[in-house]
């Protein structure tokens, strides 16, 4: 049986969209596929978040900077936005029922230590919604 789908939205698909889908890989990854996607993507994954996922041996492989109009939402089970803006208007209606709206300290353009409180928040979200032990979410 395929594993359920979780795509992790924010605003530039470059911090913590990105350290989400490489921390719940790297977390539940025997239990849920992960990906990630911006609203308005930068088209680069800032070298701060690639650090601050290197000091807990999460791999990077794979990850790249995306927009949401690169990904087929119809596959994804949940939709975790870490972001304060809505996705109204960016999302069809028919997905709305599956956002999780959980957002998250946007460290872009400040320093490590912001990095890493972004990431420990994300790592808290991760835990709540996917690693949990029962079964995924609906």
């Amino acid at each position: 049986m395929p594993k359920p789908k979780v795509l992790f939205i924010c605003l530039g698909n470059s911090c913590r969209s990105i350290m989400a889908e490489a921390l719940a890989r790297h977390r539940c990854g025997d239990r849920w596929e992960a990906a990630s996607a911006g609203i308005n993507p930068l088209g680069f994954v800032a070298p701060e978040t690639l650090r601050v996922l290197a000091e807990m041996g999460v791999s990077p492989a794979g990850l790249y900077s995306k927009g949401l109009n690169e990904i087929d939402l119809r596959e994804y089970r949940l939709l975790i936005n870490l972001s304060e803006h809505s996705l109204k208007g960016h999302i069809p209606p028919a997905h709305a029922d599956r956002v999780v709206h959980q957002p998250a300290l946007d460290p872009y353009g400040c320093g490590l230590e912001v990095y890493r409180r972004s990431r420990d928040a994300i790592l808290q979200v991760i835990s709540r919604e996917l690693c949990r032990e029962e079964e995924p979410r609906p």
